[in-house]
Parts: structure tokens; C-alpha cells; sequence
């Protein structure tokens, strides 16, 4: 008999363990996509940096840690609970139609307790580990997130992006007050970098796929405006933006102020020459090369926080 024709028996067990095994990983996805993981390395992409400057050197490695595990487990909670209510309009919108919810990999209750675990878990974590005022306002943002900006904001106006920034903004000064115990002005500016930010950054995308926000009846300013106006409004909360990260300059140093300025000038250009060409350009949905013309100031204002972040931390060490 030849070797090659013999088969050796496959086990049943060990068919069953792969099987078991493979579960165990889709479950695991399942929940980790409920955290929306892009959107929690963007905000520690702020809030790390925050820690370099609060200290004026190093941070210590405790508060970094806590800082790193605790905001992304709060961040997560608030994106778990956020799928949890938004599930009836994720289901419409193609862009969050594969979200767990939509494609039932976890169910709604278990989203709901999951998502309520992870706030304890991360609140109690600042608590312990570092103080009262960052524990509380890790709650503040969690509860404003959800409750404010999911629940009251974005089914019910337009400026739900603008007013919801201060949930991504948080980190910051959460970051801040978990190294230092206190608030002061650099971390309210940078608070307000991230806060500004946001409408141009959000609304990029939200043009994009505004007939999804449509079908599902959200407001979101491009739904209910033309593209001109929400561009118009990008290029006053991008001014905004700019000027808040040069007040920041005589904390950070030269190197930041450098940064700050040539990210910022390329920011603005963008900006504007988007505007520019919102009034000589359909933007109505049909024009596909207008839609990619957004999309580039999307990844551009991700790689403009990246840098200017980046600028806080190393410009520390550079007097």
C-alpha cells in the first residue's frame, strides 16, 4: 500500500477545539469592534502626549499606564453603550452596517453590560490609582457622551458634532489632571485644539456618507445644509483651531510652535481651497472627485493632530 494513500483519522475533538477556538476569537472581535478601536488610538494619540508636557519631562510610568489602559477603557464603554442605542440607525447606515449589534455577533443586553462594566472598571481605576478629579471626569465624559451628545444631540440638531468634540477632547485633560491632580491653562488649550478640531475633521467624512445620515434621519449639518456651508463652517472652526495651537507655544517650546505653525498652514490651505472649489463644484453627491477632495482633508486633519501631538511630547525636551 502506498504511504500516500493512507489517511490518517482526523479526531472529533480536536475538530470540536478548532472550532471552539475559532468561536472564542469571533466573540472577542465582536466586543473589541463594539469598542471602536480607530477611534480609541485617536484619542490617546492626544492624551499621551498631554502626559509629557504636564510633567515637563517624562511621565511617570504608573500615571502612563493608567492613563494608556484606563482612557481606553472608558472610551470603549462609551463607544460599547453608544452602539448599544444607536443599533436601530447602525442597521440603515451602510457605513456602520457590519457593527456586531447590526450583524448579531453580541446581543444587546450583553453590549449594555458590557459597556457598563468597562465604565466602573476604568472609573475605579483612576480613582485608585491616580485621583478623585480624574476619576470624575472620566465618569463626566463617558455620561456626556452617551447621554448628552448620543441620546440628546444627534438625533435632535446639526451642531451635534461641535458640542459632542468635548468628549474627544477629554482625554486631555483627563490625562492632565490624572498627572498633576489640578487643571491649568495648557490643558485647557489643548482641550481646545482637539475640541475645534473636530467639526472639520467629522464633518470631511459625515459629507461623504450623508445619505446614510439622511435615510437614517440624522441631522448632521451636511444632511440638513449645503456642502459650501459646512465647508464655510470648517474654515472658521479650523482659524479656531490654529490660533488655540499657537497658544499653546510658550508651554511647549520652539519645536511645537514650529510644528504647530506648518501643520496648521497646511491645515488651513486645505481648507480653504476645499471651500474654494464647493462653489465652482457640484456637491450634490454626484461629482465623485468632490467626495475624494473631502475625504483627503479627513485623513489629513488625522495626521494633523498626529504631528502636533507628537510636537507637544518631544517639544518638552527641546527648551
Amino acid at each position: 500500500m502506498s504511504a500516500v494513500n493512507v489517511r490518517q483519522p482526523v479526531s472529533t475533538a480536536a475538530v470540536d477545539g478548532t472550532a471552539q477556538l475559532s468561536g472564542v476569537r469571533a466573540t472577542i472581535g465582536a466586543y473589541v469592534a463594539l469598542c471602536k478601536p480607530r477611534i480609541v488610538e485617536l484619542l490617546l494619540i492626544t492624551a499621551v502626549p498631554t502626559l509629557f508636557l504636564a510633567y515637563g519631562g517624562l511621565p511617570s510610568l504608573l500615571v502612563t499606564v493608567v492613563v494608556v489602559l484606563g482612557g481606553a477603557l472608558a472610551a470603549g464603554s462609551a463607544n460599547a453603550l453608544n452602539c448599544y442605542i444607536d443599533r436601530d440607525i447602525d442597521e440603515i447606515m451602510r457605513r456602520t452596517s457590519s457593527r456586531p449589534l447590526v450583524r448579531h455577533e453580541v446581543s444587546p443586553r450583553a453590549a449594555l453590560i458590557f459597556g457598563l462594566v468597562l465604565a466602573v472598571v476604568s472609573v475605579t481605576l483612576f480613582a485608585v490609582t491616580t485621583n478623585l478629579l480624574a476619576a470624575g471626569l472620566t465618569l463626566a465624559a463617558i455620561l456626556y457622551y452617551v447621554v448628552i451628545y448620543t441620546i440628546l444631540l444627534k438625533r435632535h440638531t446639526s451642531q451635534s458634532t461641535l458640542w459632542g468634540g468635548a468628549c474627544g477632547a477629554a482625554p486631555v485633560v483627563i490625562a492632565w489632571a490624572a498627572a498633576t491632580g489640578s487643571l491649568s491653562w495648557p490643558a485647557w488649550l489643548l482641550f481646545g485644539v482637539v475640541f475645534f478640531w473636530q467639526p472639520p475633521h467629522f464633518w470631511a467624512l459625515a459629507i461623504k456618507y450623508r445619505d446614510d445620515y439622511r435615510r437614517a434621519g440624522i441631522p448632521m449639518l451636511p444632511v440638513v445644509a449645503s456642502v459650501r456651508r459646512v465647508l464655510a463652517e470648517s474654515v472658521v472652526y479650523s482659524w479656531l483651531m490654529v490660533a488655540v495651537s499657537i497658544a499653546v507655544w510658550p508651554w511647549a517650546g520652539p519645536l511645537y510652535g514650529a510644528v504647530a505653525l506648518l501643520a496648521g498652514g497646511v491645515f488651513l490651505y486645505e481648507v480653504h481651497r476645499l471651500f474654494r472649489s464647493s462653489g465652482r463644484t457640484r456637491t450634490d453627491g454626484a461629482d465623485g472627485a468632490e467626495m475624494l477632495a473631502t475625504m483627503r482633508l479627513f485623513h489629513l486633519s488625522i495626521l494633523y493632530l498626529t504631528l502636533v501631538f507628537a510636537a507637544v511630547a518631544a517639544g518638552v525636551f527641546i527648551r
